[in-house]
């Protein structure tokens, strides 16, 4: 893809996983990156590692000040054109009965919110500029129920009909906003899952392209969603899986039947007979 060259781009959870396959695809295309994540130390390896010239910032999506300077920060090598939403995570999981209220709240804090502010202070400086192109990672489990993942597909959704919502206000000022539903992709995240096992087995029987995918599949849908190539795109969400979203979840039952008990599993509560 041309047409990166002289411009900026923020990666927000660019340290590792999806967030640094996109950060180093965006730099291979021309453009002067920014990565932002919590952790310094592994922002600066990351960094080191592409050996693309790519900057840091330390920011939690989460803290509204941080994601400011943030922004500004990415600005300031350039006009900013592409800001990648990547930041997100989960801290909520089991059935429904037995879910943590706090960590429900800090998952939607995180995904839902965060991905509002990136978004909110982004377009400010884009709008000033001349337009850009905002690209938020969602989830395969905004989509297609994952039984037991709390709020985290719930958080997915939110963010899903954000990008439709600032697509549609922001247009005017020349701002596309576009969406990826990553499908199970291999990050030291889920480096238990994509590896093997009988939750892996199944996630394969629900992908029509049956592979695990790699950062950098979903790093090539946001080079396209970021170039001159889709300038009359906004308000998609794209679902880069392998296909799965044609099929359904996947079944956690082997690894959460373990942790909670098959009844909790079926929804019945602790004190069933």
């Amino acid at each position: 893809m041309a047409g990166l060259d002289g411009t900026a781009a923020l990666v927000t959870g660019g340290g590792s996983g999806i967030g640094l396959g996109c950060a180093a695809r965006l730099a291979a295309d021309g453009a002067a990156v920014t990565i932002c994540g919590r952790t310094e130390a592994r922002l600066r390896e990351a960094a080191e590692r592409t050996g693309r010239g790519i900057g840091y910032v330390v920011a939690d999506v989460t803290d509204e000040e941080q994601v400011e300077k943030a922004v500004l920060a990415a600005a300031e090598r350039g006009p900013l054109r592409t800001v990648v939403a990547c930041a997100g995570g989960s801290s909520s999981i089991g059935p429904i009965g037995r879910l943590d209220t706090a960590a429900w709240r800090a998952t939607l804090e995180l995904n839902a919110t965060g991905t509002m502010l990136t978004i909110r202070h982004s377009s400010q400086v884009m709008a000033r500029q001349g337009g850009g192109s905002i690209i938020a990672i969602s989830s395969i489990a905004a989509s297609n129920t994952h039984r037991w993942f709390g709020a985290y597909g719930v958080s997915k959704a939110a963010v899903d009909h954000l990008v439709r919502l600032a697509a549609d206000e922001l247009g005017g000022a020349g701002i596309r906003v576009n969406g990826i539903r990553p499908g199970l992709v291999r990050t030291e995240l889920v480096a238990a899952i994509a590896d093997s096992g009988p939750v892996l087995d199944d996630y394969l029987a629900c992908m029509p392209l049956s592979r695990v995918g790699e950062p950098e599949d979903i790093a090539a849908a946001v080079a396209f969603l970021a170039s001159p190539e889709a300038s009359w795109i906004t308000g998609q969400l794209l679902n880069v899986d392998g296909g799965h979203h044609l099929r359904r979840g996947p079944d956690y039952s082997p690894m959460f039947g373990p942790m909670f008990g098959e009844a909790a599993l079926r929804g019945l509560p602790d004190d069933t007979p």
